[in-house]
């Protein structure tokens, strides 16, 4: 099988197992199985969500440097995009359940509860990652410009590992996890690169006479 033959094959598998969690959200809403507090759980399935996704887009490059299978990457901006639309919904669920729409109450939030500014911060951060998605995008930016400019899911990464942290307070054993998870993968990003220099052929100083 080709790789465009996996590609294919593998595409519409990763973009359904990505709805999975909406699709159960929304069956459980119907079925009345989301608990005893249904906002609570659609606000805690969303945010794990898309911090998974967003872990998985940064543990793409890295999986493809260890493996050499370079058709992970083209999965990387579809799950990208899957962590913002889950993102979206995070927010939404807050911003009409929590703040019935009250833009007032989402910026006393935003001012006063850090755990929220951190999660805000986050999600707007992944607004103009999603806009400049596209191919076109990447034309009108540039390659290095529009690298530089996505190396912002860092940040939204690590300001939600610290959102879901300073949210849940006691039992810090998940975000925990994620916060090692993230930095694992930021940490392999900086050792590359320093690899990378020191591996680069130094410019010869020409001695002076």
């Amino acid at each position: 099988m080709t790789q465009t033959q996996l590609r294919r094959v593998l595409k519409p598998l990763v973009f359904l197992a990505a709805l999975g969690p909406v699709t159960w959200l929304v069956y459980g809403a119907f079925a009345g199985e989301l608990g005893a507090n249904p906002v609570e759980t659609i606000t805690n399935t969303t945010g794990i969500t898309t911090l998974r996704l967003l872990a998985l887009t940064l543990a793409i490059t890295p999986v493809r440097w260890i493996t050499g299978w370079n058709l992970l990457i083209q999965f990387r901006r579809m799950i990208g995009l899957f962590a913002f639309f889950y993102g979206t919904l995070h927010f939404m669920t807050y911003f009409v359940l929590d703040q019935s729409l009250m833009f007032d109450g989402v910026w006393e939030d935003v001012v006063k509860r850090p755990y929220i500014t951190a999660g805000f911060t986050a999600f707007v951060l992944m607004i103009p990652l999603a806009i400049t998605s596209t191919t076109g995008w990447i034309r009108r930016l540039g390659g290095k410009r529009w690298n530089l400019l996505h190396r912002l899911v860092y940040v939204s990464a690590g300001l939600g590992v610290l959102h879901y942290w300073w949210k849940v307070k006691l039992d810090t054993s998940s975000p925990f996890l994620y916060a090692m998870i993230v930095g694992a993968l930021l940490a392999a990003r900086v050792w590359r690169s320093a690899a990378r220099r020191q591996a680069a052929p130094r410019q010869t100083v020409p001695a002076r006479t």
